[in-house]
């Protein structure tokens, strides 16, 4: 047989590439290659335990494909999805045409459901997939443990809360003892959407029967009205495939198998009173002293314990007129107790002023979901004497104005004569400088001040000193009363840490004012 031209050689190397391909195909692309348009729908499986995955594959044969975007599947969400296109060469009327485009999806269905007909566009054209049917039984202790060798389940201590109030969702991973992983399970923790969420503790592993389960908990704390869903949970585990072994007789094959738990539905209603807390809470207070020196701090502590979560609450801020407040972040702890929500929440003032002051009270509200009242954590007022400090205000001396034509007559205020006032003016004529003195004086100031900052930088340079703003705090603190020039840096420094931006430190003079103090 003869073979002329480029398209004899095209042929020749197109069949000896449809050999190669089918030489290495697996059973499935040989199956399915096929020079006609189209699309069908594969699912792992059509009959499942409420929460396990099944994997969707739409697969469509043509030159161009497009599919259509997918983010739910009949109400249930869409965990995962990718595309993925494979190549395969032929002819059609003297064309080379290419093939075989699968849109891979996996979702957790909890309930019976339809797969519905989808709309893929092949190489300009609609093609439409089969609707298909799955069957959902009810997750329960039985079928999910009898020959399941793992699954995912995810549980809430209440389905309906008011805003505010705590929940605990907790996660367990259930695997058959003598299950043999490759690694780790890669594990994914639950939607929470409109829920301000946080582990709890470390995860728990104990054994149950012939399995082993580990335990997760969250705590969640609604920020709104309405009905959510959270989950699912979602896991790979990597199986290892024991038919297939090494020269050495390891296994060298691992089969990643997609797990993802139930979800739960939470009404969150609207607190029936407004309050700052939900639960039953108690609360401490401390000042360390009513009587200070002046420009010496006095502390408050406050502390708050109870049922309930902490967690987003913000204890208001004290803003008292001539006094400088400081505090620190707040130390929030939180665990349970007997599945009862524990917290206990932690923060520190400080005020520093000249004057006697006083310290607001402070009230904050909390709703009890047991007796269904709110009641109050109060905070008194603090009267604080500062001891040493000037007068707030000062009496002017009174200036009168006297009239032109009256004659000055307080004897307690001696008259000049012409004398004296003869004497003033030559006095002023002898002791008053030229021009040239003052302008003289002035250069050699300025020049004395810059020779001054220049050794002194050159000094620092040669240091090399970089102090740690955090730490010069901490040195200059205990001599806030020493003098402004430390009172001003120690409160610049403060107020820098407490996130304004706008603060400049002189590097120069709080490294001075450190080495001054430094033991």
């Amino acid at each position: 047989m003869q073979i002329h031209g480029n398209q004899g050689i095209l042929r020749l190397l197109f069949l000896i590439l449809m050999l190669f391909t089918f030489a290495h195909a697996t059973d499935s692309d040989v199956e399915t290659f096929s020079y006609t348009r189209e699309v069908k729908v594969l699912v792992s499986d059509t009959e499942i335990v409420a929460g396990n995955v099944i994997r969707l594959k739409i697969r469509a044969t043509g030159n161009k494909v497009v599919f259509p975007n997918i983010e739910e599947i009949n109400g249930v969400q869409v965990l995962e999805q990718h595309e993925r296109i494979t190549n395969k060469f032929h002819y059609i009327n003297g064309v080379l045409n290419k093939e075989h485009t699968a849109l891979i999806l996996t979702f957790a269905p909890h309930h019976d459901m339809t797969i519905p007909s989808y709309d893929v566009k092949i190489d300009g054209r609609m093609y439409k997939t089969e609707p298909v049917k799955i069957k959902v039984m009810p997750a329960t202790a039985q079928n999910m443990e009898g020959n399941n060798k793992f699954y995912l389940h995810l549980e809430a201590d209440k389905k309906s809360v008011m805003v505010g109030e705590a929940i605990v969702a907790t996660v367990y991973l259930s695997l058959k003892l003598g299950l043999q992983l490759s690694e780790n399970p890669q594990y994914t923790k639950p939607a929470f959407k409109g829920f301000f969420s946080k582990e709890l503790g470390d995860e728990k592993v104990y054994q149950e029967g012939n399995r082993q389960i580990m335990e997760l908990k969250y705590l969640l704390t609604p920020q709104s009205e309405g009905d959510f869903t959270v989950g699912p949970a979602r896991a790979k585990l990597g199986e290892v495939d024991k038919k297939r072994r090494d020269m050495f007789g390891r296994f060298i094959r691992t089969r990643w198998v997609p797990i993802a738990s139930n979800r739960v539905k939470i009404k969150v209603t609207k607190k029936s009173k407004e309050s700052d807390l939900v639960g039953r809470f108690t609360i401490e207070n401390s000042l360390d002293t009513k009587n200070v020196k002046a420009n010496k701090p006095v502390n408050l502590t406050i502390k708050i314990t109870g049922n309930g979560t902490l967690e987003d609450f913000v204890f208001p801020d004290f803003e008292i007129d001539g006094v400088t407040v400081y505090s620190d972040d707040a130390a929030v702890i939180t665990d349970l107790n007997n599945d009862t929500v524990r917290s206990t929440y932690s923060k520190n003032f400080a005020f520093i002023s000249n004057y006697d002051f006083t310290i607001p009270a402070r009230r904050i509200s909390v709703y009890d979901t047991k007796s269904k009242t709110v009641k109050y954590l109060e905070v008194p007022s603090y009267d604080v004497h500062v001891e040493g400090s000037p007068a707030q205000t000062q009496q002017k001396p009174q200036v009168k104005i006297l009239d032109a034509d009256k004659v000055h007559s307080n004897l307690k205020i001696p008259q000049k004569s012409m004398l004296d006032i003869e004497e003033d003016n030559d006095f002023s004529a002898v002791q008053s400088p030229s021009w040239w003195m003052i302008v003289s004086a002035f250069v050699s100031g300025l020049l004395v001040m810059y020779l001054f900052k220049y050794f002194l930088s050159i000094r620092w340079k040669r240091k090399g000193s970089t102090i740690k703003e955090a730490e010069a705090l901490k040195i200059l603190y205990a001599y806030i009363n020493d003098s402004k020039e430390v009172e001003d840096m120690v409160r610049k420094l403060y107020a820098k840490k407490n996130g304004d931006k706008s603060i400049i430190i002189d590097k120069t003079i709080l490294e001075m004012l450190v080495e001054r103090y430094e033991t």
